[in-house]
């Protein structure tokens, strides 16, 4: 085990080295704390959705670490009874690429591919958590999503993303002002691990002329019983009959949204699979249980403007509470927007996540783009 009490002045005098070149993982000459790349957005990203079984409190977390620029930061986010409270931190990377903590937000691997433990510590926003997320589905290795001859600027090697995915089961309390409640039989999640460069990292003044990347077209996160949707696959659980995943392709949407804020509030899908079956599935968003990811820092904060990987500041920690029930507040939230939903297909009825980019969602249908329309 790695003495994760040891500050990073203990290694200082060491450097390359780091505490994980004692483990035999290496996969280049270099030291693990060493990056593939020089490229100032590489990032390591974690994240996480999850849920009570009435789909009444709502977590989001997620972290990211950035060799190159010295930056970890983390977010958390929890949603009940109409409150939107989000943490974040910040802090100096330092060596030891191991520690996840940062400030209260303090996940640790169990198991890799297995077990993970999420922990948010008290502060001074009044949310807490102690989670354990067991993995229930087969992950699959994500090949690079790139291009090698269409980078931005032209002429420049296309940004890579790559990791793996998956659902699991949930145990464990969420406390919001002194009130814990229990997630227990029922609860669930999904979460993902990433890896690569770009996606936004850095904001406006690393986006070398490109798109500021807060996803394309959104998402869905459905655990079924039998077989799991997870953006443009199919996952199974563990010793399922199906090796590997399953491709989907470009959906059909059929979407209604609150007429107000221009946000998602329901929706009718057809998922068209590489094998030629089509699967619908019918989307109801459970009340205001949204999880605004513009407060995790995807697109910038919404009252700091502070992107993944662009704050270079002091370690820090910060937060606030939005009143969901206030028009105002909702619409200046939107952005990437991950939706609590019950979820039906073939008479099958589940709780699952829906994201939108809202309003761009909302514009999509009224332009006609094809494949988007209303409900």
């Amino acid at each position: 085990m790695i003495d994760l009490t040891i500050g990073d002045d203990f290694f200082a005098e060491q450097f390359p080295l780091s505490p994980l070149d004692d483990f035999m993982i290496h996969q280049t000459p270099d030291p693990v704390r060493v990056s593939w790349t020089g490229d100032p957005r590489a990032y390591e990203r974690y994240w996480m959705i999850a849920h009570d079984a009435a789909g009444e409190v709502m977590v989001a977390t997620g972290g990211s670490i950035y060799p190159n620029l010295d930056r970890a930061e983390a977010y958390a986010v929890v949603v009940r009874d109409g409150k939107h409270t989000s943490v974040r931190s910040f802090r100096p990377l330092g060596v030891d690429r191991a520690d996840l903590r940062v400030g209260p937000i303090a996940p640790q691997i169990i198991r890799g591919l297995r077990e993970w433990r999420y922990v948010l510590e008290p502060n001074e926003q009044g949310i807490s958590w102690d989670l354990t997320f067991t993995d229930t589905t087969r992950q699959v290795f994500r090949e690079p999503l790139s291009d090698s001859a269409h980078g931005t600027p032209p002429g420049r090697r296309n940004d890579v993303t790559a990791g793996f995915e998956g659902f699991g089961t949930v145990s464990g309390w969420v406390e919001v002002d002194g009130e814990r409640v229990e997630l227990g039989e029922g609860s669930a999640g999904t979460r993902d691990r990433h890896w690569g460069t770009g996606r936004g990292v850095g904001g406006p003044a690393l986006s070398l002329g490109g798109r500021l990347h807060v996803g394309t077209n959104g998402n869905a996160f459905v655990p079924l019983a039998d077989w799991t949707l997870w953006g443009d696959r199919v996952y199974y659980p563990f010793g399922h009959v199906t090796p590997g995943a399953t491709k989907v392709l470009k959906p059909t949407r059929r979407l209604r949204f609150d007429p107000d804020t221009q946000v998602f509030v329901e929706g009718v899908v057809d998922y068209r699979l590489v094998t030629g079956e089509t699967r619908q599935l019918h989307y109801e968003r459970i009340g205001e249980q949204t999880a605004y990811l513009r407060c995790g820092m995807y697109g910038g904060t919404p009252d700091g403007d502070i992107h993944q990987g662009s704050y270079d500041g002091p370690a820090m920690t910060e937060g606030e509470t939005y009143d969901l029930t206030d028009l105002r507040q909702r619409i200046g939230l939107r952005g990437l927007d991950e939706h609590l939903c019950r979820v039906t297909c073939d008479g099958e009825t589940v709780i699952g996540v829906y994201q939108t980019i809202d309003p761009v969602a909302f514009e999509a249908c009224t332009a006609g783009r094809p494949g988007w329309d209303f409900l």
